[in-house]
């Protein structure tokens, strides 16, 4: 998954396994982030949980550094 395909299905909404797909991390990993607060924001329905496009790419862009040693 990249982020042509989200922008042209234009989903409101991700699960773990989308965004795990589009960051190239486990969704084990986007598990520990999110109990950590590492990862990006997300929000709870009952049981489940979603991430919303925008906050994921937000998150993505911040993490962009020009250099190793920023």
């Amino acid at each position: 998954m990249n982020i042509e395909t989200l922008n042209r299905a234009n989903p409101r909404f991700l699960t773990e396994k989308q965004v795990a797909d589009l960051i190239c991390q486990s969704v084990r990993t986007i598990q520990k982030w999110r109990m950590t607060g590492h990862g990006p924001a997300f929000h709870k329905f009952g049981q489940s949980v979603r991430y919303h496009q925008t906050d994921v790419l937000a998150w993505v862009e911040a993490r962009r550094r020009a250099h190793t040693s920023q």
